[in-house]
């Protein structure tokens, strides 16, 4: 189930700005690769590139040895391969459970000439996508809000609903933006419990972007560290505490503000 993603040289600008610069690194199938950095080091600008969402200046994505470089997202997303935000994008007229259901791709139903002739076979896959979705909500403790408007959650509610999400697509790679954002600690703790599960027992591949650095040493082995578009140093956060470099790219430079916790 498991796939490995390896980003080449990527580079991608936006005019005379270099927002990533060949950038190389690799997240490992089965691993739970953390990428941090100051803001503006060019992390979620790497995201929307290796997810599709924009075409990289130069450099290649593969994943699983597969050229992967500018493929649409909806086409990576029938690979495996889902990208979340920093804010939830959740449909927020309409309830948990909906919201879990619309996502599986090519639903007979999608068809309008399916939706005349084939309604009983519609039917019974409605039924298959409603059970695996309140299998979902079950594993992440939402049941009691299946009927709830999805606007009326809370936000660390809501990530847990994105997380829910990527789970009806089945995937075999998942870069989460900021899990931590808008999450109180309570429920943070509750969400890396749910990837630790899902990476072990079911063989998600994870890439987290994360400013929390408690949360980057319970998840994540290896940690990359990107600086100014590009790739510092990586290994295990261990050794990232006491990379010299790694502290002075937070702390050094005027960049105090965005230092996270834990790099002492």
């Amino acid at each position: 189930m498991s796939a490995t993603i390896s980003i080449q040289s990527v580079s991608r600008s936006f005019g005379g700005i270099q927002a990533v610069v060949d950038c190389s690194f690799e997240v490992k199938a089965g691993s739970v690769t953390g990428l941090i950095g100051p803001n503006g080091a060019g992390k979620s600008t790497l995201f929307n590139v290796v997810s599709g969402f924009l075409p990289p200046s130069s450099g290649r994505v593969t994943m699983d040895g597969d050229d992967i470089t500018g493929v649409k997202p909806h086409e990576l997303f029938a690979k495996g391969l889902v990208r979340t935000f920093q804010i939830a994008h959740e449909f927020s007229r309409m309830t948990v459970l909906d919201n879990l259901m619309v996502v599986p791709a090519e639903q007979t139903g999608e068809d309008i000439a399916a939706a005349w002739f084939r309604w009983g076979r519609i039917r019974l896959e409605e039924e298959k996508v409603r059970d695996h979705a309140l299998e979902v909500l079950d594993y992440l403790r939402l049941t009691s809000l299946k009927h709830e408007l999805a606007g009326n959650l809370s936000g660390g509610q809501k990530k847990l609903l994105e997380l829910g999400r990527t789970m009806m697509a089945k995937p075999r790679v998942v870069l989460l933006d900021e899990l931590g954002a808008g999450v109180n600690r309570t429920l943070l703790a509750t969400l890396a419990g749910d990837i630790e599960r899902l990476n072990q027992e079911q063989g998600y591949t994870f890439c987290i972007i994360e400013h929390d650095m408690d949360l980057i040493s319970r998840l994540c082995d290896p940690v990359v560290v990107m600086v100014e578009g590009t790739v510092l140093t990586q290994g295990p956060m261990a050794e990232i505490k006491r990379n010299e470099e790694v502290i002075d790219a937070y702390l050094g430079g005027g960049m105090a503000p965005c230092a996270p916790e834990g790099i002492t």
